[in-house]
Parts: C-alpha cells; sequence; structure tokens
C-alpha cells in the first residue's frame, strides 16, 4: 500500500486539480494508496473541499490541525497517521508533479528504500532561484551528513525509514535533512519544477531564511567554529594592534593621537561577542524547545481514517475532539 502525504495551507483553487492528477497517476500503479490530506489551518474554504473529496472518495482522508504549525511538522503529522508500506512526500501546490510517482515506486520496488527527487530548473523569478541555490550550497558545505544539492521534500520513504524518522522526536525539523541522515539505500531522479497552479506562493525568501537556520542549526556544528574562530581571529588582530603600539611608542617619535582607533576596536570586538553569542543562542533556544517536550502537533479532527485500512493517531500528537 502505498500512502501519500501532503501538507496543505490556503490551497483551495488547487486541491481539485491535485486530486484528479493524483488519481490519474495512481490508475497506472496498480496498488492500494490513501491520500493523507493534513490541513494546516488554512484560512480560505481549503478544509471544506478536502472534506468534499473525502466524502466521495474513501482513498482520501484529512487531518485538520487545531493551528498553523509549520510545513515540516505538517508532514509530520501525515507520516504519523500514514499505514502504507511505502510513503510518498509532496506539496499541495503542483509544483511536484503527481506524474512522478510511478517512476518513484517503480524505482522502490526496484530494491531502493529512499527516492527522492531534485529540480533541473525552476519556474520562479530570478531572486527566489538565487536564494533556494544558496540554501541548497549552504547545507551541502556545512551540514555534517551529505545532503543531495536541490533534494526537497518530493520524495518517496520506505516503512523502514519512516519507523526511523518516527523514532526522531526533534521539534525544528527539517525532513530532507533527517531523510540523508537515516541513510539506507538512496536514489534521486531529476525533474523540471513547475510554477505553482494557482494562489500565492507560501515559501517568502523571509521564511527560507528561517527554514536555511533550522537546517543549518541542525545538522551542523559549523556555527559554533565559526564562533571560535571569529574569536582567534580577533584576538589575534588585538594582538597585532598591541604590538604596533608598543613598537610605536618605544622606538617611534610618533604619538597615536585620537579616540577614533579606541572606539573602532571596541566596537569591533563588541560586534563579534554578539555575534558569538546570537549563535549560541540559537542553540540554546532550540535545546529549550526540545526540553519542554510539548506535543509536535495538535489535531482537530481526524476525517475518512475509520474507513477500511484507516490508521491510528500518532504517538506525538494530541488530538482534539470538541
Amino acid at each position: 500500500m502505498i500512502s501519500i502525504v501532503i501538507p496543505l495551507y490556503n490551497e483551495q483553487e488547487t486541491i481539485p486539480e491535485l486530486h484528479r492528477r493524483l488519481t490519474e497517476a495512481m490508475k497506472n500503479v496498480n496498488i492500494p494508496y490513501e491520500i493523507i490530506w493534513v490541513n494546516d489551518n488554512s484560512k480560505d474554504n481549503s478544509l471544506n473541499v478536502m472534506k468534499s473529496f473525502a466524502e466521495k472518495d474513501a482513498h482520501v482522508k484529512v487531518l485538520d490541525l487545531a493551528r498553523n504549525f509549520g510545513h515540516q511538522v505538517g508532514i509530520t503529522a501525515g507520516i504519523d497517521s500514514a499505514i502504507g508500506d511505502a510513503v510518498i512526500l509532496m506539496d499541495g501546490d503542483l509544483q511536484d508533479p503527481p506524474e512522478l510517482l510511478p517512476e518513484m515506486i517503480a524505482k522502490w520496488q526496484s530494491g531502493f528504500e529512499v527516492v527522492y527527487t531534485m529540480k533541473k530548473s525552476r519556474k520562479e523569478n530570478a531572486l527566489k532561484r538565487f536564494a533556494f541555490h544558496s540554501f541548497y550550497e549552504l547545507m551541502q558545505r556545512f551540514s555534517s551528513i551529505p545532503i543531495p544539492m536541490e533534494a526537497g521534500n518530493f520524495s518517496l520513504l520506505d516503512r523502514k525509514v519512516v519507523s526511523v524518522l518516527q523514532s526522531m522526536p526533534e521539534r525544528n525539523r527539517y525532513i530532507a535533512g533527517m531523510r540523508a541522515w537515516v541513510g539506507f539505500r538512496q536514489t534521486g531522479i531529476w525533474f523540471d519544477r513547475e510554477a505553482r497552479f494557482a494562489g500565492k506562493p507560501q515559501m517568502t525568501i523571509s521564511r527560507l531564511i528561517n527554514f536555511a537556520l533550522d537546517g543549518l542549526f541542525s545538522f551542523s556544528n559549523a556555527p559554533l567554529r565559526l564562533a571560535t574562530y571569529v574569536g582567534f581571529g580577533s584576538a589575534f588582530i588585538a594582538f597585532l594592534g598591541m604590538l604596533y603600539v608598543l613598537y610605536a611608542k618605544l622606538f617611534t617619535q610618533q604619538a597615536l593621537l585620537g579616540w577614533a582607533s579606541t572606539i573602532l576596536s571596541i566596537l569591533f570586538i563588541g560586534g563579534m561577542i554578539l555575534l558569538t553569542l546570537g549563535i549560541i543562542g540559537e542553540y540554546v533556544g532550540r535545546i529549550y524547545d526540545e526540553v519542554k517536550q510539548r506535543p509536535l502537533y495538535v489535531i482537530r479532527e481526524k476525517i475518512g481514517f475509520g474507513k477500511a485500512g484507516s490508521s491510528e493517531q500518532g504517538a506525538r500528537s494530541i488530538e482534539h475532539r470538541a
């Protein structure tokens, strides 16, 4: 059985076309499947559209989260409720083409336990293309594990891989990095990423920056090493300055006039201290999130899970029933 997990936020215009193309793609596979839509507290009519499809199509199930928990946690909620032998993760804006699912499933049937996808091209503006490319370059250079370039969430995970992901409790989640960390037999498929089918892009530059910070601090100690290098560099520069001052005082007639050098030195050292404290603060903040041990997400309602083949609630959530 195949589980297809799709987090959705304000995608009411896209859902009908998404359902049509998913259904067409899975007709060619001839394997039982379920579609799990995770409503991340959409503000438009997305939830009602999802419910209408769940009433008409036994394959469709809906998780309605109690508030907006974010894209990565939405994926996690779907994974926890999926019962398939393989779980496919994809976005709901149709930039991840459902027509690629048969090829991904064929790779899985041939023995691969993780099938990820990589973008050959993007139909987005130049600034966003540069931002995404910079993000993947940053992760590849500084991550403690190798993460393929241009490999996002769109992927297929074998049940063994899903079980490992479910055992990973971290709150600040970067699914692509976690997928790379678990290992197993992995392969990639290249594709051309289309423009959004409808609506406004959810991944803004500011969100991408926050996403990059989560990925970097979750899978790399490079920022802490950077703070150490900055400290050594500042101390070395200060030592050279001290030697110059002593030399000028003892062996020349030149006097160091004014306060400019003193003020600049203080500003430089102060800036480096604040930078270092900021980096440490990012790690401490993430430790604080982990220590609180709050549930990853809260489920307001589950639709369609009473059907044959439904799954139980994920252990890392709280389900609220009115």
